[in-house]
């Protein structure tokens, strides 16, 4: 089959995976509706959703044709939708020149890669898109499995914990919260501290990536840094292997955090390595009883030195969980995600909709997922377009504008010279109107100029993410103003009209302000309504 040339629509076929204890499926019936509507025909194999709670009947009623036996539902799609890497025997089964989409982990199966090829198969790994793409986001399956791992694994802890998560005082006494330490701030790591959070527990957290602090403080951990200056950034958004000097300082740091936390979860794993050992015995022999550790590394032999893949175990009087198969466990939510994915995947491969998978090298998502390419290894891609660097910026003067500019909400600071000219003319106004102005307007206009000065320098020395909020605390300085204007409105006789039309005006601006301070204050409060 030549991919792109076929005239009928494509079939998708979904088998079941028969990997032990995999729960999941590759497509929902909810995503099978979508497909059909690109132009694909899709068939799945009876049973294959079954422990994702997707029933025969309910990919039936979505338009898929059940098909019973693996060997039928390969040797008949033209396209195979996949969660785990594929057996020998299941390659087998595939139809010659066919399109294969799933985990595949070339690196890691290089004889599955020459079986592939000798079948003359288009393989997509999912594993290898290009995750910093934004537009790839969209078909990131590694993320979105991650965030499903990382919510179970606070869901395992909490089932072997045997307390509280949030503090609680009832007449029986009072029940600390749980105090969780998690060692990596990745997909997995930040779904696993808002999981926390939510619990109720005081959530640390650490990672080698120094841009990842504020993203664990924004879920509302604590982050907890290393004493030792080196940056961590690896390629692909994933963290480097850090230096001697690093991780002697990073196990010091787990030890204590070991001595003083109720509950570890572990997510460092870089992909093709084994996962580093970031617990030790020591460390956990000097754990709190009834402590435990998820580690979410299992499946690459483990964080901690006392992990067995697969089991939970209890070692001096710490539950250790070392589960592989955390999304599977919940297989719904990760099956539809992952569905999803693929079905974003198919939209980039058929934006004709007519049902014909077009693999267009050109594209630099669809070429880094490219493995193989009707029989040729594609793999590795070539490395990412460059993106041209931006101009230089200037050099900052040294102390003076840093510090205008760290503390300032509005961007550079005024020059002196513009700054002087500025001072003068508001001088030479000021003079003018206390030349020709009654004395207790001069009064009134002198106490006027300087509130404008002052809330000009307090907003503007405000950081611009709190701007948002500072509307709503202006609402209440505009309803002094209105006051003022509304007092001005009616002045004494003898009074000239133009005082009544600046109240006039005050009243109109004030009443544009105070409206939409309450109007974005109930936007940002909506945000953080569930």
């Amino acid at each position: 089959m030549e991919t792109g040339t076929n005239k009928s629509p494509q079939r998708i076929g979904v088998p079941r995976e028969i990997f032990p204890g995999e729960k999941r499926v590759a497509t929902v019936p909810e995503v099978v509706e979508k497909l059909i509507k690109l132009g694909f025909a899709v068939s799945v194999e009876s049973g294959a959703g079954d422990a994702a709670n997707c029933s025969d009947d309910s990919y039936r009623a979505a338009g898929a044709q059940i098909v019973d036996g693996a060997a039928a539902l390969w040797a008949g799609s033209d396209i195979v939708f996949k969660v785990c890497v594929p057996t020998p025997a299941e390659v087998d089964m595939m139809r010659e020149g066919g399109i294969l989409i799933g985990f595949i982990w070339p690196a890691q199966n290089p004889e599955l890669m020459q079986q592939l090829t000798a079948k003359k198969a288009t393989v997509l790994a999912i594993d290898s898109l290009p995750r910093m793409l934004s537009r790839a986001q969209k078909m990131d399956a590694l993320t979105s499995q991650a965030g499903v791992a990382g919510y179970r694994a606070v869901v395992e802890a909490a089932n072997a914990f045997g307390r509280f998560f949030a503090g609680q005082i009832t007449a029986a006494g009072k029940v600390q919260p749980a105090k969780v330490f998690i060692a990596g701030a990745g997909v997995a790591g930040l779904a696993a501290i808002g999981t926390a959070v939510g619990l109720g527990a005081i959530v640390r957290a650490n990672d080698t990536r120094a841009e990842v602090a504020d993203q664990v403080i924004s879920m509302g951990g604590e982050f907890v840094a290393v004493d030792y200056e080196e940056e961590g950034s690896g390629g692909g958004g994933y963290a480097k292997v850090m230096s001697e000097g690093f991780q002697q300082a990073q196990r010091d740091m787990y030890a204590k955090q070991a001595r003083e936390v109720d509950i570890i979860i572990t997510t460092a794993l870089i992909p093709g390595k084994p996962a580093p050992k970031l617990i030790t015995a020591e460390m956990v022999k000097s754990m709190k009883p009834g402590s435990v550790i998820v580690d979410m590394a299992a499946e690459r032999g483990g964080n901690c030195e006392l992990t067995v893949p697969g089991e939970a175990v209890v070692r001096h009087g710490v539950t250790i969980v070392g589960y592989t198969d955390l999304a599977s466990r919940l297989a719904k939510q990760s099956s539809t995600l992952y569905g999803t994915n693929l079905w974003r995947l198919a939209e980039e491969l058929c934006k004709a909709k007519d049902g014909i998978a077009n693999i267009n090298m050109e594209d630099e998502a669809i070429r880094g997922l490219t493995v193989t390419k009707e029989g040729s290894i594609t793999w590795p891609p070539p490395p990412p377009k460059q993106v041209a660097a931006p101009a230089a910026a200037k050099p900052a003067a040294p102390a003076q504008a840093k510090k205008g500019h760290g503390h300032g909400g509005g961007g550079e600071p005024m020059a002196g010279s513009k700054l002087a000219i500025v001072f003068g003319v508001a001088a030479l106004m000021f003079w003018f109107v206390g030349a020709n102005a009654p004395g207790a307007f001069l009064a009134h206009f002198t106490v006027f100029v300087l509130a404008c000065f002052v809330g000009y320098m307090v907003v503007w020395n405000v950081t611009p993410a709190l701007h948002t909020p500072l509307m709503s605390v202006t609402n209440a300085i505009s309803s002094i103003i209105a006051i003022g204007a509304l007092v001005q409105i009616a002045p004494p006789a003898g009074t000239t009209d133009w005082i009544r039309w600046l109240a006039v005006a005050g009243i109109v601006l004030t009443t544009i302000n105070m409206f939409g301070g309450f109007a974005v204050t109930q936007r940002m409060l909506a945000m953080f309504r569930k």
